[in-house]
């Protein structure tokens, strides 16, 4: 692992000036080592030898405190600084994950476990705590002190310089060598907290299907041996931290006896001063503290920097088929009330698959007509949509509005045009409202029920404990599929946008669930252009046109 990893610098400026700050505190930091060194060497030297008195030592002494206090200060800068420089980092960090991730798209979301990227945005970026406060500014002080003591030291001594500057690099590698060995285990370890917390979701997610098949007790054991390999990596890991720390600790202890000996050796032959050899004890100490210390806080700060590696592999993942620079800006998107919306020989291939998703897919969509698509899985109906919302980009083709591509157009322009029903909608832990409002945040309290009389939703709502105001659990715990499907089509109501997608909005319903749903989706039907993706008949009867795909051939 490398001390730095500069994509920290890449994608958190911060960072760069936090290392800035580290420098000079870390200088200012050896330069009042050296000084307060020196005045006790001076001091101790006039004490014994010339028979100083208090008096005598009352100016050296004042400036010894002031030395000392001039630490204290400059430790206490370097924790602030260290602090938030970490909190901004982190902010930076999780705003480029989230932003990232969603420019990846539905389709890459669906492939990646929520529970895993739930931990990297939360505990993963929170773990970089200790990587600021503790490793970096050591890190810097294990450059810039040694270098500065040895100096000093060779100016007194110069074989007591030689023999620091022999011992001093065994330190960094044996902590290199016991660090390969946690980074293992510490990969370990998150693979395991990551494995832990997706199962965990996904398990209270899917808590009343596994309780109505009986298999709710089967799935408790499971997440027993998932926490006991979690616990036995943690404490493999805790103890080469320790055993790291006691190997680091002989090593500085064994390099300073050295320097111990040869000067008392010297100092009985006569061979040197009492002042310098004080100033030179004193001193080498202070040349191994930095190096042990960040052996030491190396494995306070791995978790982060195991979880920040994670984070950068989401954050340079490629965008689907066409990378970001190809998206357009154009703010005046046209206006889908109006406009005729023309795929013209789309081809979309995922990485992966044999066959192309869409493979010269051709379709036209005229102002306010409602048309259904239909085929087997795999034929691409969802791909449809995805090309349309611009969350996939085709590899060869046009996606076409009158006659702008949507590659000129900016993303979101186009998307506030459009309302989206996704097959299974996805409810956020908070009220009925504030789920419905998603739709359009400004909107007030009647435009909001008057949202839900239109999607069929007002009759289960008004029954809930709180009507609109009653909290819903993530995913919306406490509502069937159909409540769900209908507080979606609420939002879309609300957003009352000029096109409509929906994907297969009644699949898994039951028939009072379904007809309800029907309702809502003919009234959105009515003054809007609409493209739907459906199975069943009731479904494909609201449309004006049906259009059948079917799965490309597999390529050679």
């Amino acid at each position: 692992m490398k001390p730095l990893d500069p994509r920290l610098l890449k994608y958190a400026r911060t960072t760069r000036i936090f290392l800035l700050s580290s420098v000079a505190l870390g200088t200012a930091t050896a330069a009042l080592i050296i000084a307060q060194a020196t005045l006790l060497a001076g001091m101790l030297t006039r004490a014994f030898l010339g028979g100083a008195s208090l008096a005598d030592l009352r100016t050296p002494m004042l400036l010894l405190l002031a030395v000392v206090l001039a630490r204290t200060l400059l430790t206490w800068l370097q924790e602030v600084a260290a602090h938030r420089s970490s909190a901004a980092v982190k902010s930076q960090l999780r705003g480029r994950l989230l932003a990232h991730a969603l420019l990846l798209g539905p389709r890459w979301l669906s492939l990646e476990r929520s529970g895993e990227l739930a931990t990297l945005a939360t505990r993963g970026i929170d773990a970089l705590d200790d990587y600021f406060s503790r490793y970096l500014p050591q890190l810097v002080l294990a450059v810039i002190v040694p270098a500065a003591v040895g100096a000093r030291i060779l100016l007194g001594d110069w074989l007591s310089a030689v023999t620091i500057a022999v011992t001093l690099p065994l330190i960094p590698v044996f902590a290199i060598l016991v660090g390969l060995t946690t980074r293992r285990k510490m990969d370990r370890q998150w693979r395991t907290l990551s494995l832990l917390s997706a199962h965990f979701l996904d398990v209270v997610a899917g808590l009343p299907t596994l309780k109505i098949f009986g298999r709710a007790r089967a799935q408790a054991a499971k997440i027993r041996e998932v926490t006991d390999r979690h616990r036995r990596a943690t404490m493999s890991t805790l103890r080469i931290a320790f055993l790291s720390a006691l190997v680091l600790e002989v090593l500085s202890t064994i390099s300073v006896a050295l320097v111990a000996v040869s000067i008392g050796l010297r100092l009985v032959d006569g061979g040197m001063d009492l002042e310098t050899a004080l100033l030179v004890l004193i001193l080498a100490p202070e040349a191994y503290l930095p190096l042990r210390q960040v052996g030491a806080q190396y494995h306070a700060s791995v978790e982060g920097l195991t979880a920040a590696g994670r984070i950068f592999e989401v954050i340079e993942t490629p965008p689907p088929t066409t990378p970001p620079s190809t998206t357009g800006t154009r703010t005046d998107v046209p206006d889908p009330a109006h406009a005729t919306l023309r795929l013209d020989g789309v081809t979309v291939a995922y990485e992966g698959r044999d066959t192309p998703a869409l493979d010269d897919f051709s379709l036209t969509v005229h102002p306010g007509e409602t048309v259904a698509l239909t085929g087997p899985s795999g034929a691409g109906k969802s791909t449809v949509l995805a090309v349309l919302l611009g969350f996939v980009r085709p590899g060869s083709g046009h996606v076409l509005a009158d006659w702008d591509d949507l590659t000129d157009l900016d993303p979101d322009a186009w998307r506030a045009r459009i309302a989206w029903v996704p097959q299974r909608p996805h409810l956020f832990a908070g009220t009925v409202a504030a789920n419905i409002r998603l739709g359009r945040p400004d909107a007030s309290d009647a435009e909001v029920r008057a949202a839900a009389g239109a999607a069929n939703a007002l009759e289960f709502i008004d029954a809930l404990p709180e009507g609109l105001g009653t909290p819903l659990g993530e995913r919306g715990l406490g509502l069937s599929a159909g409540q769900r499907q209908r507080i979606a089509l609420a939002r879309a109501f609300l957003r009352d946008a000029p096109l409509l997608l929906l994907d297969e909005p009644t699949s898994n319903l039951d028939a009072e669930s379904e007809a309800a749903v029907l309702e809502a989706v003919r009234r959105l039907a009515a003054t809007r252009t609409v493209i739907l993706v459906a199975h069943r008949p009731a479904l494909t009867a609201l449309a004006d046109r049906v259009v059948h795909l079917e799965p490309a051939a597999v390529t050679t």
